[in-house]
């Protein structure tokens, strides 16, 4: 099935079905106020979520509404509109092993083996259509598209297996990051907080059953299509070249604590080490540029610039539906 939420109620948003094909939707408020409260209580929960599912596709409720109409009338928030808490890891190592290299570095052993990962703001989760507002262009603004698992409740010390029970539903992010803040940020040896902007989620968030045979091994074997301004910057595929699997990295973030449902963990930028199918954020094409051509020709995004991420099946649907921003000057 296939989850949103709409502004409605509260900050943590009105819970509706979608259809598999994300034209229609229909609100359960009998059935769960809100996606965090569904999450809290999966297991009673999720098999009436089925049946309303069901009969969204049969056509069986009158109720039903225009789902593509309350997209572009700013009416769909992010499916979840806050998170107890956001853990992006940084699965490909590709990217990173193209940040190092920009600095003469290498890639430490310890990072095969044991995931990077640092811990965001998710008190408030941008919807699908919110703009990236931001003060100043000068901060670097990026994009950076990943997937992410929504989970249930996760005990602490639980394996990749136990991790991968708790996984709940599947959405994409934009990580949005501040590229020029970070360098600083990063020398002071305590992580990002002023790097990194609000996050915006897809429109819906599906359960694994609706992704068929691309879902495997906590890795999600599909395309991200990643275009700026109407022009595709990248097409790398989620599946391929991830060293650690949403598994991994959820039984990472719970070593030493245990997750609330309704915790996002991310695989961090999607990136591929065949350079031809592009990138899915632009700090990691100025990298090759700066080490191909001996500097970055590609910018950062500026006010009134455009982006677009999105993941299509097998068929050519949209799973989730695009993520598409306008940078804006905060007012």
């Amino acid at each position: 099935m296939k989850l949103a939420s709409l502004r409605e109620h509260s900050r943590d948003g009105a819970l509706v079905v979608v259809s598999r094909d994300l034209a229609r939707a229909v609100r359960v408020p009998k059935i769960a106020a809100s996606l965090q409260a569904a999450l809290e209580n999966w297991q009673a929960v999720a098999p009436l979520l089925a049946d309303a599912s069901a009969a969204l596709e049969n056509g069986a409720d009158r109720h039903a509404f225009d789902f593509q109409e309350a997209l572009a009338g700013d009416r769909v928030a992010a499916p979840l509109p806050r998170a107890y808490e956001w853990l992006d890891g940084s699965a490909y190592l590709s990217h990173v092993e193209r940040v190092r290299r920009a600095r003469n570095d290498k890639v430490p052993e310890s990072f095969y083996k044991d995931p990077l990962m640092y811990q965001g703001g998710a008190g408030q989760m941008m919807g699908a259509r919110d703009p990236i507002r931001v003060i100043s262009e000068d901060w670097g603004v990026d994009l950076e598209g990943e997937v992410a698992a929504i989970v249930g409740d996760v005990p602490m010390g639980a394996a990749p297996a136990e991790a991968a029970k708790a996984v709940r539903l599947v959405t994409l992010v934009n990580d949005v990051s501040f590229r020029r803040l970070i360098p600083a940020e990063l020398a002071k040896g305590f992580g990002f907080v002023n790097g990194k902007g609000a996050n915006a989620l897809a429109p819906v968030a599906v359960t694994p059953d609706e992704l068929d045979g691309a879902w495997r091994d906590g890795r999600l074997h599909l395309e991200l299509l990643c275009d700026v301004n109407g022009k595709r910057l990248g097409h790398p595929n989620a599946g391929r070249d991830a060293t650690f699997g949403l598994f991994d990295l959820i039984a990472h973030a719970a070593k030493t604590r245990e997750l609330a449902a309704g915790t996002l963990v991310g695989t961090g930028t999607i990136s591929n080490h065949d350079a031809s199918v592009g990138y899915a954020c632009l700090m990691e094409a100025r990298l090759v540029e700066q080490v191909e051509l001996g500097a970055a020709k590609t910018e950062f995004l500026k006010f009134g610039d455009k982006v677009r991420i999105e993941m299509r099946d097998a068929k050519g649907g949209s799973i989730f539906g695009a993520i598409e921003q306008v940078v804006e000057k905060y007012a």
